[in-house]
């Protein structure tokens, strides 16, 4: 049995984030990956040329530093760079018409100018106005301050004069944002519109989206000067930086390596067994990437009271994606196509509704090498709104899933004949990807987006478990889903584990 000090499953962002900064404090990492390439649900793949992205290709707070994206937070504190590309607009097809819209304060109002009327600005103006106090209080402690152990009294506290300042507006975070959003906003569009980012952020309407998390995306999307960001390269990019910042400092990514059990002795996690017969033994930690429900099946039956793991089992699940990877001839496209595109069918069938929401990404626009000369490189997806239940019961390899591809996917070719009318004509690549896409190559519980956990009514929980020496991090727990919020759970709980010295010194290098 070969031996290391910290074992984490899983390479997802959040594992990388943490096996990353845990290899720059001087720990022995090794990364178990059950899929041949790294990344989890931001990996990207090759086709015929074309680099496609697996997962969400939206990324702000990577172009700059210091930066409230915990992300790259992660990515200064191991010293890598992450070249990206700028842009601003983004299209929308929505029931009131098609626009281009911007990231910043003040296009948006003009649009509502158009579609709402003067009233519907006034509103918006105000909401802003409400936000900004909010926006400021959640960044006033960075995620990179954050440890969950007595020590965080210490690496907080530079921090804490800021916090008291602002005390009554952090109260106001911790419930969800629709008590913020109700209290200035009665425009139907902009609630609809606020319900459509709280979903992109979250995975659910604004009722069930913290207010933090929203507070956060005003103060990085409604910045001045603000742009978004897409890694040269792709999310692949991304994922390569973190996965240099593990290896430069002797951490160890073993791709093809799924774990089959986690080793538990006397409540001790004491490593994992791999699929093939090996085993890994851990003389610090196992960390466990994957989503609370399969980190369960990892687990013996007894290593934990049924209680717990009845509770961790009822963890409401977000639903799932459908993908649409397309490799196109790109001559003779419109001069002004933006590289995404938002489109929402219906609103009153709610935001959440299967195939109500569709996204568009075409981001070999911004960057050519994603796609041969002449291509276009696009990736069409259904963010978190597909029904499991729709797929469960249909093998993977038969007839049935495909008519069910082909089926399931036309609201996808719809959307993008909407940007690109003769899109079928263009075709040289087409690749589905459903739920039991997600299940089978991401190793995610019925291919689920992550918990869908409401604000208000619960809290996504801390890193710790009942056996020690097992901690978790991911969407899984908190801060919860997302690129930035993952980051943040795998960098707090490195800090964790780290010396209170060592977190010290990293916090002083970040500022």
């Amino acid at each position: 049995m070969s031996s290391t000090e910290i074992i984490i499953i899983g390479s997802g962002i959040g594992g990388l984030s943490c096996g990353a900064l845990l290899a720059h404090y001087g720990l022995e990492v090794t990364v178990c990956e059950s899929h041949s390439i790294p990344g989890g649900a931001a990996h990207s793949f090759q086709r015929d040329g074309f680099i496609f992205d697996s997962g969400p290709s939206l990324y702000s707070g990577l172009s700059y530093s210091p930066s409230p994206n915990p992300l790259k937070q992660v990515l200064d504190a191991i010293g890598e760079p992450l070249p990206c590309l700028n842009y601003d607009t983004w299209g929308c097809y929505l029931p009131e018409g098609n626009f281009h819209t911007s990231v910043g304060a003040e296009q948006f109002g003009d649009i509502l100018q158009q579609i709402r009327g003067k009233d519907a600005v006034q509103e918006w103006r105000k909401l802003q106005q409400v936000m900004k106090p909010l926006a400021e209080a959640s960044i006033a402690l960075p995620p990179a301050a954050i440890r969950f152990d007595w020590n965080a009294v210490v690496t907080v506290s530079k921090f804490a004069p800021e916090l008291l300042r602002k005390s009554s507006q952090v109260l106001k975070l911790i419930g969800p944002f629709s008590h913020i959003a109700d209290e200035v906003i009665s425009d139907p569009f902009i609630h609809h519109w606020l319900d459509l980012l709280c979903f992109l952020l979250s995975g659910l309407p604004a009722t069930g989206t913290s207010a933090a998390e929203m507070a956060f995306m005003f103060a990085d999307w409604y910045r001045p000067g603000v742009v978004l960001d897409y890694p040269v390269g792709g999310s692949g990019a991304l994922v390569d930086a973190l996965v240099r910042g593990l290896t430069k400092n002797g951490g160890k990514l073993q791709l093809n390596a799924h774990v089959k059990q986690i080793l538990v002795k006397n409540n001790r996690a004491m490593g994992v067994q791999l699929r093939n017969g090996d085993s890994l033994r851990a003389s610090g930690a196992v960390i466990s990437n994957a989503s609370v429900w399969d980190t369960l099946k990892l687990l013996p039956l007894d290593s934990v009271s049924q209680q717990w793991r009845r509770q961790k089992q009822q963890t409401p699940p977000c639903g799932s994606f459908l993908h649409l990877h397309l490799g196109i001839d790109g001559k003779n496209l419109p001069s002004d196509l933006p590289c995404h595109h938002i489109v929402v069918n219906d609103w009153e069938k709610g935001i959440q509704s299967p195939q109500n929401v569709v996204l568009v990404s075409i981001p070999s626009l911004l960057d050519p090498s994603l796609a041969p000369p002449g291509k276009q490189t696009i990736h069409v997806y259904t963010p978190g709104n597909e029904p499991y239940h729709l797929w469960s019961q249909i093998k993977g390899n038969s007839e049935a899933y495909q008519q069910q591809k082909e089926q399931r996917s036309q609201v996808m070719w719809q959307a993008l004949e909407r940007i690109i009318p003769d899109i079928r004509e263009r075709i040289s690549v087409a690749l589905v990807g459903t739920p039991l896409t997600h299940e089978r190559f991401l190793r995610r519980y019925q291919g689920t987006y992550g918990p869908a956990i409401e604000a208000g009514k619960a809290f996504f929980p801390g890193p710790n478990t009942p056996i020690q020496g097992l901690w978790c991090c991911g969407d899984s727990t908190f801060p919860g889903i997302g690129l930035p919020a993952v980051a943040a759970s795998g960098m707090m709980l490195a800090n964790t584990i780290a010396s209170v010295e060592q977190h010290l010194h990293l916090l002083k290098r970040l500022s």
